[in-house]
């Protein structure tokens, strides 16, 4: 046993912790959980829990049904809207087949893959969120679910300031909590539509990351029902106001260097960057469906609301996929790119692997940057988009599918067990949608036709 084993095992028999909750997710990014008591966590630690993989979206198939799941003692933290005591504590876990080998099938596994890529490569790959999302009154019937149609609890806009108002009361509680559990937050505010709140997460490398937005996202849903309210994820729940984002900055850094600064440079953005940026830019299409993987995100895309719908670049262009952020510019560790297209809905394990993998093959293949992006994107016309050579992103998940069954830099990443579940998941998801004859169609067409 190690020493953070040890530390764990001392931590719980100290603070009273009676269940241990170990989280892992499926390949869509749906969290799981497993609850086990303290007596149980030396086996845990040493041979793994078991459980049946065939039940759980794209972990395994029936054949082979048995996996184990091995806590990550360096993720233990107590929950805190479990109560005082006894105590509630949770651990990630990494997922592993019954012969002691990691499960091909775990979006963590994944990450852990892509970034060893990195770091073969000098780099250590950090990553700072800023994760948006909607606060909805519930159903009025006591069920604590989201009405329907959702309406918000609020009619703020962008950084508006709400006395006495459950959004600034909801974030202030939410923040406290992600603080007890050593979850650093850096800003919050009201988002640009009613009901809309951002949340910034502080850097930390990504496998860290990741694991803190699967947390987060559990804890603002247990705060928000706390607060009598629904907070939901959902890339675009109202027709008429912006979606949610995750706005993602990010940076490679070479030991304690920031391999995207270099003084003097345009933007003092390091040759490592700008290919890094390229790489991006260049795969973006066939990225997108993991980046944006649920029907629901073409519409936050395409639906208007500044969401970036073009593959293009620019300095503080807010219009643009990729943004060479500003705020520092004599500050050399802050160089960064922030990444607008990646919504809240995600797998962040997933998403951040394939991102990552875009910039390391622009910086393996030295990729070239394209022409910076200096106007409007949203309003240019179709013919001047194609004259600077602005692709646009894929308008449906059906097209985003199609342009990640081409891609062989996403079938490596993602590895094939978990790439042709992904496909084959997504475009069942695509064909039920396409099926269904909504209420535009029957209002518009029934009484015409």
């Amino acid at each position: 046993m190690n020493r953070q084993e040890e530390f764990v095992l001392r931590s719980i028999e100290e603070r009273d912790i009676r269940f241990v909750r170990l989280w892992f997710t499926d390949v869509l990014g749906t969290l799981k959980s497993v609850a086990i008591s303290p007596a149980e966590l030396e086996t845990a630690f040493s041979e793994g829990i078991g459980f049946d993989g065939s039940v759980i979206e794209g972990l395994a198939r029936v054949n082979e049904a048995d996996m184990l799941a091995k806590p990550d003692p360096t993720t233990f933290q107590v929950l805190p809207w479990r109560g005082e005591s006894p105590g509630t504590a949770r651990m990630f876990c990494d997922l592993h087949s019954t012969d002691g080998q990691p499960s091909l099938a775990d979006p963590r596994h994944v990450l852990h893959r892509t970034l060893t890529k990195a770091a073969d490569m000098g780099f250590t790959f950090y990553v700072h969120p800023e994760i948006e999302f909607f606060l909805f009154e519930q159903d009025g019937d006591g069920s604590r679910r989201v009405s329907n149609p959702p309406r918000p609890i609020d009619q703020g806009g962008y950084f508006d300031h709400l006395p006495q108002g459950t959004a600034h009361d909801f974030r202030r509680a939410a923040i406290t909590m992600l603080e007890s559990m050593g979850i650093s937050v850096e800003f919050s505010h009201h988002e640009g539509a009613p009901g809309q709140n951002e949340i910034d997460l502080r850097y930390a490398d990504a496998m860290s990351m990741a694991d803190n937005i699967m947390t987060f996202r559990t804890v603002i849903k247990e705060v928000a029902l706390e607060h009598g309210v629904y907070a939901s994820f959902m890339p675009k729940p109202l027709a008429d106001h912006p979606g949610s984002g995750m706005h993602t900055h990010v940076s490679l850094f070479e030991g304690d260097n920031n391999a995207f600064y270099e003084p003097g440079s345009r933007y003092q953005l390091s040759k490592v960057g700008r290919q890094f940026v390229a790489g991006m830019l260049r795969h973006a299409p066939e990225l997108t469906a993991v980046t944006n993987q649920w029907v629901n995100s073409y519409k936050r895309l395409w639906g208007g609301g500044e969401a970036p719908a073009y593959v293009c670049w620019g300095r503080a262009n807010r219009s643009a996929m990729v943004r060479i952020p500003l705020y520092k510019p004599n500050k050399g560790q802050a160089t960064r790119v922030e990444i607008r297209t990646i919504d809240t809905a995600a797998n962040p394990y997933l998403a951040y692997s394939v991102l990552l993998a875009a910039g390391l093959k622009g910086i393996e293949e030295g990729y070239e940057l394209p022409e910076e992006a200096e106007d409007d994107v949203w309003a240019l016309t179709d013919a001047e988009r194609r004259a600077l050579g602005i692709e646009a992103l894929p308008r449906s998940l059906g097209r985003a599918i199609d342009a990640m069954e081409r891609s062989n830099l996403v079938a490596e990443t993602l590895g094939e067990h978990v790439f042709e579940f992904f496909l084959r998941n997504k475009r069942q998801e695509w064909e039920e949608y396409r099926s269904q004859v909504t209420p535009f169609e029957l209002e518009r067409l029934l009484p015409r036709l």
